[in-house]
């Protein structure tokens, strides 16, 4: 296990893997483990000695911190200066079982999401810098602290989401938002899934700022469906958005209000996929389609996967799915289901299954020649989290 407390001690290992023609496999604080393929790698490269918020400038809305600063520090700093991290991130210590911390690195490498990334986008959409060792050893700069117009490659875009394989993030630089005042969720009852969508799709459209929308089928959170709209902001502004948005969704019957803690909890709930996370034993994916073509996939999968359930975020465009994790974890009707309509993520299964059935969506060979010389142009002895994505030879 190496941990570097510099970004130039990030460097050195790196350049030492090369000379060892050793691969290196890149840990956060391990909260992680289970997401994408197994890599195997002789030595761990942990980030969790390269920490500490190194850029905070709240009128700015900017902060910059090492990648291994743990999540939760980079949250507390914001929200003593009244702000936050806009795509509000997930924790997946819930459905991985894993303890220790998650780290801001990790963060943009799996450029994670939640709930309200429907209307403010995904992680990578807020990140403007990052700083990283490549896989020749070098220190790479790219962004800073305002977002500008780029040619080429957006190294900065590159990073978030490519789970450590372009290079070893050692810090990360992104604009933020004011902290919310207030929140409260629309609750709907009892209404199938087309339905739901309608209504998601509806209030997301109106002019009444909804920052989440999410339906959860019978037996997933209760014996009822529920349909649940967030609203944020002060309350003078909620109170107005609610009865307002409530005429307009009146044929879909009349909705409850929840306030304070318990709309924030479910919320989380929603955000760390708590509701499908035990028994841990199963598969759990990520499916991203048009909201409109979310229902049909849902039946499709349910014929053909008698045991999985589902819920829905994003408006529907997001369905967080389990599955028995045997065989191919449901991964030939999944991916015949949202081919032409999306992409399907398997999130978590056992490593022979993660080994055997592509986690993430299979490529086309265009698409699949780029992204092998976009790996190799970082990384050219393919050293760093091999793998990780994709079965390499």
């Amino acid at each position: 296990m190496l941990t570097p407390k510099t970004e130039e001690a990030v460097a050195e290992a790196v350049r030492g893997a090369i000379a060892k023609k050793l691969p290196l496999a890149i840990q956060g604080g391990g909260t992680r483990k289970g997401l994408g393929r197994p890599v195997q790698a002789g030595d761990m490269l942990s980030l969790e000695k390269l920490a500490g918020v190194t850029l905070h400038e709240p009128a700015e809305m900017v902060i910059s911190a090492l990648a291994g600063t743990p999540l939760s520090v980079v949250e507390k700093t914001l929200a003593s200066k009244g702000q936050m991290l806009p795509f509000e991130p997930m924790d997946h210590r819930a459905i991985f079982g894993t303890s220790g911390e998650p780290t801001i690195g990790a963060v943009v490498a799996a450029n994670v999401s939640g709930p309200r990334r429907v209307v403010v986008g995904a992680c990578r959409d807020h990140l403007i810098g990052v700083r990283f060792v490549n896989g020749a050893g070098e220190i790479i700069k790219s962004g800073g602290r305002v977002m500008k117009n780029v040619t080429g490659l957006d190294l900065v875009k590159l990073q978030a989401g490519a789970h450590g394989t372009l290079g070893v993030l050692t810090e990360v630089t992104f604009k933020v938002l004011p902290r919310p005042e207030a929140s409260a969720s629309m609750v709907f009852d009892g209404l199938p899934d087309g339905e739901a969508v309608a209504a998601m799709s509806a209030a997301l459209g109106s002019p009444f700022e909804v920052s989440g929308a999410a339906h959860l089928p019978a037996g997933v959170a209760g014996e009822s469906a529920q349909t649940l709209l967030r609203f944020e902001n002060f309350t003078a502004s909620i109170d107005y958005r609610f009865k307002a948005l409530a005429a307009m969704l009146k044929r879909f019957g009349n909705p409850r209000r929840i306030d304070g803690s318990a709309s924030e909890k479910l919320w989380v709930d929603i955000r760390d996929c708590q509701l499908l996370a035990t028994p841990r034993e199963t598969a759990l994916w990520r499916l991203s389609v048009k909201p409109s073509d979310a229902p049909r996939v849902a039946d499709i999968i349910r014929n053909g996967l008698t045991d999985a359930k589902l819920f829905y975020d994003w408006g529907g465009g997001l369905i967080w799915l389990a599955t028995a994790s045997v065989k191919d974890a449901g991964a030939t009707v999944i991916r015949a289901a949202v081919k032409g309509k999306g992409h399907a993520t398997l999130v978590r299964a056992s490593d022979s299954i993660r080994i055997s059935v592509p986690v993430f969506e299979p490529e086309s060979a265009p698409v699949a020649m780029l992204s092998r010389r976009i790996k190799s142009s970082f990384d050219p002895a393919g050293l760093i989290n091999p793998g990780r994505m994709i079965a390499e030879a």
